[in-house]
């Protein structure tokens, strides 16, 4: 009897989903657009902070279904793109905050932050969306088509224009470590091509050709069902042999001041707030650190050419121990005129002798650096006179007392593949980031869990300190050691913790897999449409 029942519910359900299949594949008119851009604002709560991964089966289920009742390929690009608006509007509307905090300069710039750079990213969903359209596949193959195309968008916009890889949708996983592990193998772009076949494998389940229930769907959910299993399974045995031993001799202090935005770059603000970085280094501690650290541009003086501002900094420096600072550095021509600046990490010891600088490579544009400066009459949102200059890139410092480092400096930490330098790999990884921009919104979270991701993806540590949050440790298995929560002034005390001890198959491989099982997808789809058409 229980049985029978089972079986009827079953059929139910299928009834059910084969209903709500039809009904989105035959919405016409605006309401097709609407509901796109709906289930792409729904996606986004998968993403940090809020990390609620179920969502994206009815955000990609609905996606695919919409396609699937787009007859032309133009259609499908505009299902694309209402669903990237969406997605990207939900996603990134902090960007705006940036802007208000010097609102008389900025505020007409905040529709674009808000819509133009939405609409713009959407244009990569769009022309995704119509590819797959292109291809005209109608089976259950349309779904890891969708995956592979996603992938392929997030890749290109990851790239173009010196890049902006920002909540990929493999971010979802930032509360599920097991699942989190796939990184060390595929990266942060394999999690995203698997993410999105598991999400979307229901919609296979429908033919839309024939209106019916698909055998093939159901086998293809079937492999869904066991990647899903393996990726958990896996992922729960790597970190069972996850270690918890730290670096002997390494004590660190994290410093975040949260001082706001609004009064960061005041000129009657300049001495408190490094002040306020001095007392806090100085605070007691059971364990006394070692190694001081604080966040992106801490320091309002350039301690490399300042000798006052170098000499109080250094002092907070414990005997035989490191500042590691925040700091502008620049160059000036023979009568004292400021020729360049970087947006730098200063070393100093106790006795004020700087022990190594990292430039910031990857600039923020229109934020660092204002793009076609000659012809865009706007200045940068970041308070200063000229432009700033770029670092070489990645590299690695080697410091007494420390293993050898890889700073990273505010976002350069979300380029996946391009945060360690090859010839001479670091022990750990460093990040200083000043998010005091975005105020109290999603958007520091989404940055703590993209340079957790960096972690997992290399094999290494990474400690993060920011002006406002979210400061923390995460071990090389991606796990939070400790965490400064956001607008939390305070210190964190805490160790260093150790790396795998070897290279990671991402590290070594970096995304050759994922693009050439990207690359198999459509050459597979590009087949079957050949054989079809003949």
């Amino acid at each position: 009897m229980s049985l029978i029942r089972d079986f009827g519910a079953a059929r139910r359900g299928a009834s059910l989903m084969l209903a709500l299949g039809l009904a989105c594949i035959g919405m016409r008119g605006w309401r097709r657009y609407a509901l796109a851009c709906a289930l792409g604002i729904v996606a986004t709560l998968a993403l940090p902070p809020f990390g609620i991964v179920p969502v994206l089966l009815p955000a990609f289920v609905g996606l695919v279904w919409l396609l699937d009742g787009s007859p032309r390929i133009s259609s499908a690009f505009w299902v694309g793109w209402w669903f990237g608006l969406g997605h990207f509007a939900a996603g990134l509307y902090w960007i705006a905050n940036a802007l208000l905090i010097d609102a008389a300069q900025f505020w007409w710039l905040v529709p674009f932050a808000v819509l133009g750079l939405p609409a713009f990213l959407g244009l990569f969903i769009g022309a995704g969306t119509a590819l797959v359209r292109a291809f005209d596949t109608a089976n259950a193959f349309r779904v890891p088509l969708l995956a592979a195309v996603w992938v392929i968008t997030e890749y290109v916009r990851g790239h173009i224009l010196t890049g902006f890889p920002w909540n990929l949708i493999g971010y979802s996983w930032s509360e599920l470590p097991a699942m989190e592990q796939g990184g060390a193998y595929v990266g942060i772009y394999g999690l995203s091509l698997v993410t999105l076949f598991l999400a979307a494998a229901p919609a296979a389940l429908i033919d839309p050709r024939r209106a019916r229930l698909d055998p093939a769907g159901v086998r293809l959910n079937l492999a869904a069902l066991v990647l899903l299993l393996l990726m958990v399974g896996g992922g729960e045995a790597r970190l069972a042999g996850a270690s918890d031993a730290t670096v002997p001799g390494v004590r660190l202090r994290l410093v975040q001041p949260d001082i706001p935005q609004s009064l960061k770059w005041r000129n009657d603000q300049l001495r408190s707030n490094f002040a306020k970085h001095i007392a806090m280094s100085r605070a007691p501690a059971a364990q006394p650190p070692n190694v001081i650290i604080w966040s992106e541009a801490a320091s309002p003086y350039f301690l490399e050419s300042d000798p006052d501002a170098r000499r109080l900094a250094a002092e907070v420096a414990p005997p035989g121990g490191l500042l590691l600072a925040g700091s502008p550095r620049a160059r000036f021509d023979s009568t004292g005129r400021l020729q360049r600046i970087w947006n730098s990490l200063v070393a100093l010891d106790h006795d004020g002798v700087v022990r190594g600088t990292f430039d910031k490579a990857h600039l923020v544009p229109f934020g660092e650096y204002v793009p076609l400066r000659s012809i865009l009459p706007i200045n940068r949102i970041v308070p200063g006179t000229i432009d700033l200059s770029a670092g070489p890139g990645p590299r690695t410092l080697h410091l007494p007392g420390l293993p050898p480092v890889g700073p990273l400096i505010c976002y350069e930490g979300i380029f996946p593949g391009a945060v360690i330098d090859p010839e001479d790999p670091p022990a750990w990884l460093l990040n200083i980031s000043n998010d005091g921009w975005y105020g109290y919104s999603t958007g520091p979270y989404q940055h703590f869990a993209e340079e957790a991701m960096r972690a997992i993806e290399n094999g290494v540590p990474m400690v993060r300190v920011a002006n406002t949050g979210v400061s923390g440790v995460v071990d090389a298995w991606g796990r939070v050691r400790a965490r400064l929560g956001l607008e939390v002034a305070g210190d964190l005390d805490t160790s260093l913790p150790v790396g795998i001890g070897g290279e990671t198959m991402y590290r070594r491989l970096g995304d050759l897999p994922v693009l050439i099982a990207v690359s198999a997808v459509l050459l597979w789809a590009g087949f079957a449409r050949r054989n079809a058409a003949q």
